[in-house]
Parts: structure tokens; sequence; C-alpha cells
């Protein structure tokens, strides 16, 4: 059996391979999230290699056919990815599933909490080390200049002026900055992030009706990528 060293050893082995390959690639990899509610697309940030290589080789294994979005908050997030939701009945209790090992914090103060941002969940461990599998998209809110500067107050890193103003006229959650890995981004469908947040939920916002989810990758072309859904890459 595999410890949890091994494991993660593996992750960045495979985390290595493919930072050396991308660094000349004019391509890219989409991730495509499928639910009853509609279809995102997003892309992973090279600026966060470990984790980026993991959620793309959990997709690529499936991992993630099949779970649940269990813990929906209308406003803050949508989380997913607890191995323990998958054929869960009504009453479990889903939120404490992991797949063996953590993946160590990629902070990076170009990436923030912006609606749509994929992030990585975590427990309380001081490191911040990330879950191996369970995440979170941000649908947030828009943010006036007043509420804004008692949210940047409470994050863990000083936000910048374009921050604030992607914070006041797209949203997102501000004071989550620095305290939880930021590692994609959805490029299409953030709609599907309103209807998920705000379906109904139970006192534990779990949604009343499951939204399972199934997930691909695909390699595509930079240019094609930013032609399609607008997303612009750094020179």
């Amino acid at each position: 059996m595999k410890t949890k060293n091994s494991i993660l050893l593996a992750v960045i082995c495979l985390f290595s391979l493919q930072v050396s390959a991308q660094k000349k690639s004019k391509k890219d990899e989409v991730v495509t999230i499928t639910t009853s509610m509609g279809t995102m697309k997003l892309i992973l940030f090279d600026e966060t290699p470990k984790h980026k290589a993991n959620f793309i080789k959990l997709v690529n294994d499936k991992f993630y056919d099949d779970l649940l979005f269990h813990r929906v908050i209308d406003d803050f997030m949508i989380q997913g990815g607890d191995p323990n939701s998958k054929n869960a009945k009504p009453d479990d209790f889903l939120g404490k599933g992991d797949n063996g090992y953590k993946i160590p914090a990629e902070f990076n103060p170009k990436l923030f909490h912006q609606k749509g941002a994929l992030a990585a969940a975590r427990d309380n461990n001081p490191a911040k080390e990330s879950s191996g599998c369970q995440f979170y998209i941000v649908q947030g809110r828009k943010w006036g200049k007043l509420d804004l500067e008692k949210q940047a107050a409470r994050a863990a890193r000083k936000l910048t002026d374009d921050q604030k103003k992607v914070y006041e006229t797209i949203g997102g959650t501000p004071h989550l900055d620095g305290a939880y890995t930021v590692f994609g981004q959805v490029i299409d469908g953030m709609e599907v992030i309103d209807k998920i947040g705000a379906v109904e939920k139970d006192e534990r916002d779990r949604p009343e009706k499951d939204v399972s989810m199934k997930m691909s990758v695909k390699k595509m072309k930079k240019k094609k990528i930013t032609k399609k859904y607008g997303w612009k890459y750094e020179a």
C-alpha cells in the first residue's frame, strides 16, 4: 500500500514533468465541469504547479465523476470533491473526506478570490496545506468601497488597487486572500455558479437536490482559448 508521502511524491514528480513541458508550450489544459445546472470551463494556473498537476491527474483518473457539490453558500462559494459524497444518502454528513494526502500551499499575490476563482479547501493545519481533492469555486458578491476595506482588513495579505477594482465591479470573497490557495479560474459558464448557489439547501448547506459533477480535461492552443473564451495569457 502506498503511503501518503509516496503518493504526494508521485504527484510532485508529475508536476515537475508537466512544468518543464509547459515552459515552452503554446498549449494549455481546459477543464470542463459538467453539472445538471450547466457546464463550466476552467483553466489552471502555472503559478501553482503542484495544485495544477494534482487536479489534472484526478480529473484524468475520473476521481471527481459523480461526486457532489456538497456545500453551497449563496454569495460565497460552491464546494465539492469529497469522495464520500459519491452515492451519499440525504442524511450523510459530508465534508471530511479526503484522498490520503495534502498539497503544500502555493500562495501567489497575483492570484486572488475573484468571482469564478478555483481554490483548494483545507482543514486548520498551521502550514495551510490544501486538501488533496476538495475544492471550491468562488461566487462572492460585489463590494462597495467601505465594505471592501473591512474585508481587506481581514485578508492575510494586502490587496492591490487592481484587485480591489475587480472586487468592486465583478465580485468575489476578498477576506480569503492569502489564506487558501487559488489555482484556477472559470473562463466560461460563470452563470452556472449562480444557479448552483441559488438552490435550496438544508441546515448544513448541502443542496436538497443533489448537484453532481463530471469532469474532463482537454489540451488546447492558448490562442484558441483566448479567441474562444477571452482569457488572456501573460506574455
